[in-house]
């Protein structure tokens, strides 16, 4: 009875998710039309504007950067809108929290643009708390943005190339890529065992939901070990020997794509000089 009563509940229909979003990441960076540029130019391009954004701490420049950005990575890069305004979303909920401590005042008698009377105090909105939190919007969004042009166009072999290019430690590199791997790993795993408790219908309700996430996360370090040792023996089989070496196509640094880069550097710098 209790299964029919899950079955009936459960409507015949999950989503399945394959493999998971962070899967999407390198297969929009092989798939996207800027993947053929030079990895060396997105990576210092994308690592520029971040630091423009940062350091303008100009709501206009910040402005023009997403606008920039969103252009390369859709536009130019084949990325489709939706997806891309998905990959925006993460950093939403950390933006929200964030900035609640920072737009929020109290006081004792009300002030600002906007104040809430809780009986024994005020909650208030001024005019620089709300200037401070678009600010820092437009800056978190703007690096976010210029960290997604890089990433959804070059692999992440390739970003681990430039970083040995640049003479990042051996050591350092490895880590990123160990943990870069891992975090697939993990997220395979769970998305895997989902889909399996929904095929048994595990979330069919909210008991039922609970008690599945409580096995899948007790179950979710034992199978991550494995499928990490499985992922070492088949790095021992290709020679891995401690130093990690990837194959990387040449990609020549073309003059458009530098003359391109340094106009839209000219104009962040003027829109930064005009409104300072």
């Amino acid at each position: 009875m209790r299964h029919r009563e899950c079955a009936h509940r459960h409507g015949g229909h999950h989503s399945h998710s394959h493999g998971g979003a962070v899967f999407s990441i390198d297969v929009l960076a092989y798939n996207s039309k800027i993947n053929g540029w030079n990895p060396g130019f997105k990576v210092g391009f994308s690592l520029l504007l971040l630091l423009i954004c940062v350091i303008a701490n100009n709501l206009y420049v910040s402005v023009l950067v997403i606008l920039i950005t969103a252009y390369v990575t859709v536009v130019m890069g084949g990325v489709h809108f939706r997806d891309y305004l998905s990959f925006l979303r993460v950093p939403v909920a950390f933006l929200i929290l964030g900035s609640i401590a920072i737009l929020f005042n109290f006081s004792s008698e009300p002030l600002g643009l906007w104040f809430l009377n809780c009986h024994f105090f005020y909650v208030y909105i001024s005019h620089d708390s709300l200037m401070t939190t678009l600010y820092l919007w437009g800056k978190a969004f703007g690096a976010v943005s210029a960290m997604y042009m890089m990433s959804l166009s070059t692999p992440s072999t390739e970003v681990f190339g430039v970083l040995r290019r640049v003479h990042v430690p051996k050591l350092v590199i490895e880590l990123m890529n160990m943990i870069y791997r891992y975090i697939f790993i993990l997220m395979d795993t769970q998305v895997k065992m989902k889909n399996s408790a929904e095929s048994r219908l595990g979330y069919c309700d909210f008991k039922t939901a609970v008690y599945s996430f409580g096995h899948s996360m007790s179950n979710l370090f034992v199978v991550s070990m494995k499928r990490a040792s499985q992922y070492y023996d088949a790095m021992e089989a290709r020679c891995y020997d401690g130093d990690l070496l990837f194959l990387e196509a040449e990609k020549p640094l073309r003059r458009e794509q530098l003359m391109a880069a340094a106009l839209v550097v000219l104009l962040l710098a003027a829109v930064w000089i005009l409104k300072f």
